[in-house]
Parts: structure tokens; sequence; C-alpha cells
């Protein structure tokens, strides 16, 4: 099944949020999709705010930076949100900007070490395990949420290079291919590696696919419909979509109210 949404980027002030998850609502959008960008907006209270406000929607977070969050915390997070909105969460995790994870003194010396122990040990967390571990930057010593979420929501990894698109395929139920600008044929070859090292691995479980797609924030629906039918067309099941500016950047005016109607009309002739 393919969905839908709209991305309310950090470039928005948050005081804007309760109007686009409003009209993203009524026009029937699937998804509403947040990124927590430092020093923007955090990922947890948008979300919440979102889930509250909304009784359909659901909401993706395209990502928590795992250097900047301990994986205890990211847990208690994920699984408090889950229990009050069930089905309506999707949270990924991933590297971040590791430019920014070097001006608040949390850059890793190995991302992908730290991606991997961080999302097993985060995973484990949210089936309901009592975890001990000690790697190179994740260590918990019996860590047990006493409200895990159930059932668990689907946990995205991002990814843009190789080794973490096959590492996405490995731990995770799904992938985030990146901001946008990817051709189609290299978002086909992303999936192909990460579903690759996911069979390498067994695992027969549905694995979404999350692309965003840019858009200019006044596109039509046409437009909007000829920007995303390439990617479904390759595998992607999830897509949330961007409104750019004219300087190619993600929009920051309330042009972004009119992107959603125009996003409704397209997802009504992709559907």
């Amino acid at each position: 099944m393919t969905t839908l949404g709209i991305v309310f980027p950090p470039d928005q002030p948050p005081e804007r949020l309760r109007g686009v998850a409003l009209a993203a609502e009524s026009a029937g959008l699937d998804e509403l999709w947040l990124w927590e960008d430092c020093f923007s907006e955090s990922g947890v209270a948008p979300a919440s705010a979102v889930l509250a406000w909304t009784e359909r929607i659901t909401v993706g977070i395209g990502l928590f930076p795992v250097p900047l969050r301990n994986v205890a915390i990211t847990a208690m997070e994920i699984a408090t949100i889950s229990r009050l909105f069930p089905g309506r969460f999707l949270p990924g995790v991933g590297h971040g900007v590791l430019d920014w994870m070097g001006q608040v003194g949390a850059r890793a010396t190995s991302p992908l070490t730290l991606l991997r122990e961080y999302t097993t040990a985060l995973r484990a967390l949210l089936d309901g395990e009592s975890v001990t571990t000690s790697g190179a930057y994740v260590h918990l010593d019996d860590v047990q949420l006493r409200y895990p979420p159930d059932p668990a929501p689907p946990l995205l990894v991002g990814a843009v290079k190789p080794k973490t698109l096959a590492l996405a395929g490995e731990v995770g139920d799904g992938v985030l291919l990146g901001a946008g600008g990817e051709s189609p044929e290299a978002v086909a070859e992303s999936i192909r590696v990460a579903t690759q090292a996911r069979a390498a691995q067994g695992s027969t479980s549905p694995f979404d696919v999350v692309m965003t797609v840019n858009v200019p924030v006044g596109a039509s629906p046409e437009v909007i419909e000829a920007a995303v039918r390439p990617y479904l067309e390759v595998g992607v099941s999830r897509v949330p979509v961007c409104g750019l500016d004219t300087n190619g950047m993600p929009d920051g005016t309330e042009a972004l109210l009119g992107l959603v109607d125009a996003v409704a009309q397209a997802r009504s002739r992709l559907v």
C-alpha cells in the first residue's frame, strides 16, 4: 500500500504546526512527517502535539539522530507515544548530520557501529526485553521498559550510503532514503542493497521504503503526481512531500498550507 504525506520542515516556526496538521487531516492525507534538526525543533514534542490535535493521521519522525540521544530515553519516548496513539506513530533513527553532532560533542568515531548497537538495543527495549549490553557506544545494565508498546511500532533506519543501507535492511523494519533529490534509478539501487541484506538475514517480514520527494511549494497536483509516480514504480511505499522555496530550500512560509491541498489532490490520482 502506498501512502502520501506532507513534510513540516523545521524551517517552519512551531506555531504553524497546528494549522498544517489540521489541514492535512481534513484534506485526507495519510501522514505528516517531522525532522528533528539541530537546532530548530525536536521530534517528540511536535509529534505528540499533532497526534493529540488529530484523530486519524499518522506522524513520522525522520529521524532521531542517535548520537544525540540515550537509547533508553528514545525507547521510553517511542513507547509512551505509541501507547497513547496506537498505530499512528512511525519513528526513525539515523546518524544525524555529523557536523551538528560534532557541535554538541556527540560525534561518534564509528557512526555505523553506534547505529547498529543503538538500533539493536532500541528494538529489544521496544519488544519488552530486559537488555544488558556493553558495546563500543551503548551500555545498558538490566534495562527494561515498564510500559512497552503493544505492538511495537515499525522502526525505520535512515540511510544513504551502501553500508548503512545494508544495516537498515538487517536491523530495521524499513529505510528512510534521505531528504529528496535522488533519481528513481538511484533509489531503486538503494532499495536493492537494503532488501538484499535483509534477505541474507532470512527475514520475510514487511519492509517499508520511505522517500521524501521535493516539489516547489506552489506545485500543482499534476506536477506532484509526476514527481511522485516514478518513485512508486521502483518500490517506494511511503512518500512525504516537501515543499521547496525559490532557492531550493524547504519552504518556511505560510504557502505550505496551499501545498497540503495540492498533495491531497495528487494522492487521489495516485492511490
